[in-house]
This record gives structure tokens, sequence and C-alpha cells, in this order.
């Protein structure tokens, strides 16, 4: 590990959380606390929790750690390094159960893995030396009319989180809230975490009673409010790692007080993910709208396959992975739909 050089004495878990230190209050994309490596990644919490970290032991007497302290500083080291760092993600999005849904409904979960290998090699050749880590974008509370929510089945959700696990691929459960409480909805898929692989969203879009006939939204207090459950809930439960929370938008009646939105949570990756299909230039116009949301740093992007579905949405042309790459700020996360 990182600091497995410095043979010095860490007192208590406790103690040694204490010197985690939390994102400055400072304007914009948290100023220059927010380095960067290579123009890429936001890596304060990274860095500034490692130098203190460092700075700490530094000043302590020179003593051989214990097996306890030295499983506190390596779990320090991984529960505040953001799998962000020196990665990007590719997901495929939609409901194992339907072909209307996107692409994860109209093959197996190993063709699927094959297209999405592909589709991976092809981002990595644009990608600047980044890896390219694979998901699965699994819609997991799906609207219904009235606002009712229809939740994926458990054994549906295994089968993908399993075989995630064992081909190296994360899995994103979407919630599109509905009639509901945008954090009940969350707590409702945060004993999933439990899975190392998988991390959370929630589509503002469908936070509505009438779907297919008013897009729905969600406030500032509302995505704070997820993330600080969603952190204590990993907290109480020891879950290592941080944990990604990806909130969608097209349209700016989605998140209200967009500028109050909160991104400095310790354990949770806020992701904010440009929806919407159409051609090239609307979908950067889209993303440029998201990106003025300096507050909420980390990106990610959408596309719209065309399986011809009628009356369906979707993008043309498609834009290329270079097309992606080349969009300001960078995305971290794209996914197909």
């Amino acid at each position: 590990m990182l600091l497995a050089a410095f043979f010095v004495f860490i007192p208590a878990i406790a103690d040694a959380q204490a010197l985690i230190p939390s994102p400055p209050e400072t304007s914009g994309a948290y100023g220059t606390a927010w380095k960067g490596r290579g123009g890429y990644f936001p890596d304060y919490y990274f860095t500034e929790v490692m130098e203190a970290v460092r700075k700490a032991e530094e000043s302590s007497p020179y003593w051989v750690r214990t097996l306890a302290e030295q499983e506190t500083i390596d779990r320090i080291a991984t529960d505040y390094t953001s799998l962000l760092l020196n990665n990007d993600i590719l997901a495929f999005y939609g409901h194992p159960r339907s072909r209307q849904m996107g692409i994860l409904g109209r093959y197996s979960i190993e063709e699927l893995d094959q297209r999405l290998t592909k589709l991976a090699g092809e981002y990595k050749a644009e990608s600047g030396g980044r890896k390219v880590i694979k998901a699965f974008y699994l819609i997991y509370g799906t609207v219904w009319p009235e606002g009712e929510i229809g939740i994926i089945g458990e054994e549906i959700l295994k089968r993908y989180i399993e075989y995630a696990q064992e081909h190296d691929i994360l899995i994103f459960i979407d919630h599109q809230i509905g009639r509901y409480d945008p954090v009940d909805s969350l707590r409702r898929m945060l004993p999933w975490l439990q899975y190392p692989n998988v991390h959370l969203a929630l589509d503002p879009e469908w936070r509505t009673t009438k779907p297919m006939e008013e897009i729905g939204s969600v406030t500032a207090e509302e995505i704070n409010r997820a993330q600080r459950v969603m952190e204590e809930y990993i907290i109480a439960n020891n879950i290592p790692g941080e944990r990604m929370l990806v909130i969608h938008q097209f349209n700016w009646r989605m998140i209200r007080d967009r500028e109050k939105v909160e991104s400095n949570f310790r354990r949770v990756r806020l992701v904010h993910c440009a929806d919407g299909f159409g051609a090239p230039h609307l979908k950067r116009s889209s993303y440029a709208f998201n990106a003025q949301a300096a507050n909420i740093p980390i990106k990610g992007f959408k596309l719209f396959y065309n399986f011809e579905i009628p009356g369906a949405g979707y993008d043309h042309p498609l834009m290329t992975p270079k097309d992606v790459y080349n969009l300001k700020p960078r995305p971290y996360i794209i996914m197909y739909q």
C-alpha cells in the first residue's frame, strides 16, 4: 500500500478517521483544491487525505505498528481513493425484461458482455491511457401510471450482480422514483450496497404521477439528503470504499436549486449525468448546460441506440468515442441505452 513504508504509530481507528480533512468551502468546483491529474479527475479526495495521514505519521513517535493499526491505514487508503481517479466507466443501460427500455433487454448477459468489451476497446483507444471499466446499468424501479413503481425481481438483479462480480463489471441500479420521496426510494436500494460492485442512481425525469406527460424533478435538498443517508448507511454497515450516486438531467426543471447541490461527501461520489437523445449539436448543448453546474464537477453522458422502436427517441448520428471524450469537462461515466 501507499503508506506501507511509514512504520509509525496510528493510535486507533477513531483517531485515524479524524485525520481525514473536509473539503474546503471555496467557490466553483472547490477552487484550487481540485488539482486534477492530467486534466482529468479532481483528486482532492485522494491526495489531501494521504497527505494528512503522512504528516500525522511523521509527527508521531517511532513505533512498529500492530496488525490492527496497519489495517486501519490500509482501510483509509481504500475508503478514500476514488474509483474514478484513473478509470472511466462505460455502461450498457436498460431493463433485462424489456426490449423497449434499452440495450440490456435485447441480449443475453454473455452477449452484452462481448459487445461491451468491444466498445470498451474503442473507448480505451481514445482514453489517453486511462482504464475503461465495464458496467451494467439496470433500471431498478420502473415508473407506472399514476407514479406507481415496479421493482425489478430480486432473482434477476442477483444474476446480473453475480455475473458482474465474476467478470470485473460494475452494477448501477437506477430508481425512477415515481410518486414517492427520492430518499425513501434510495433507501430501498441501500441493502444492495453490500455487494462491492454495486452503485446507485436516481432519475428525476420520472419523479411524477404523469409519466410520459410531464417531466419530473428533485430538489437540491433532496439530493443532499440522499447522499447523507447513503453515506451514513455505508459507514454504519462498515462497507469499504466509496460508492457512486448518479443523478440524471436533460432539462432545467429536473434539478431545482441546482446551485445548492453539495458534492463534498467523503464516501459518496455524486455524478451528474447528461441524459436526453437527439443530434450531436443538441446533445452537446444539453451537456454544456450541465457543465455550468461546477458545484457537481464529476459528469456523465448518455447515448441512445436506434432500435427502430416506433415513437422512441434516439441519437442520429451516434457520437463516436472521440466525440464523447472531447466534451468539456470530460465525462467519467458514459452509458448507452
